[in-house]
């Protein structure tokens, strides 16, 4: 499981300190008002920040001494950062050998990377010729090749229509459970991920403030601060 207990960072106007346990193989979704900390969470466990005290553990392992390349955890981003140059095959490469240079093995890894997010027959197209749904299924499938148990999603599909942000969480959520993945994933519109995420965090001032399944969040008797954000 990945386990986070008084993770504290300190910025000069921002103090956080989480605390998290996502069980192994969850898909966790993790919601909360801009600015409240959210992407900040992701970023400590990626290694792109460097928390002042705490733990952060994953499958046992201590996380904080690694460089980022070394942890278990491939990150996504909303602009999904493909090289307009490459094609996608090509951009999925990436994710096993950043020169390249392919044996035949690996080229048929990159194959069934790309039918396996249902972009078999685009592989020869360059991300301007891709929607952007396509463009995020292409980075899926780089992130998929680097074999990392750990997936962080920085609100991935946020520019995409509604329902197309509820299909592409329908194929991590397919892909997590094929491969056996850990998925965080942050969302400004959590009801897209009501009957999938296994756990919702509710993040605010820095702070993990909330933590259940979306029918404990959203009762009744559910955590004011959460109901008061979803305008319950």
């Amino acid at each position: 499981m990945l386990e986070i207990e008084r993770l504290a960072l300190h910025y000069p106007d921002f103090t956080a300190q989480y605390d998290l346990t996502v069980p192994a193989g969850a898909l966790c979704a993790v919601i909360g008002p801009s600015g409240g900390g959210k992407t900040t969470l992701l970023h400590a466990i990626a290694g792109f920040e460097r928390p002042s005290a705490g733990r952060l553990r994953f499958a046992g392992q201590d996380l904080l001494p690694l460089p980022p390349a070394a942890r278990p955890a491939s990150i996504l981003f909303q602009d999904h950062n493909l090289f307009p140059h490459l094609t996608a095959a090509q951009n999925v490469a990436l994710g096993l050998k950043p020169s390249l240079r392919l044996d035949a093995g690996e080229r048929d890894r990159v194959a069934a990377a790309l039918a396996e997010v249902g972009l078999a027959d685009l592989a020869a197209r360059f991300p301007a010729e891709l929607s952007g749904g396509q463009r995020q299924r292409v980075a899926i499938a780089r992130a998929l090749l680097r074999g990392k148990p750990l997936m962080l999603l920085d609100e991935p599909f946020g520019a995409l229509d509604p329902g197309l942000r509820r299909d592409m969480i329908g194929r991590v959520d397919a892909l997590r459970r094929a491969h056996g993945l850990t998925v965080l994933m942050t969302l400004h519109t959590p009801e897209d991920a009501a009957d999938t995420a296994d756990l919702f965090a509710f993040v605010a001032e820095g702070r993990v403030q909330s933590c259940g399944h979306w029918t404990r969040l959203i009762a009744e008797d559910g955590p004011e601060p959460v109901r008061r954000f979803l305008g319950l």
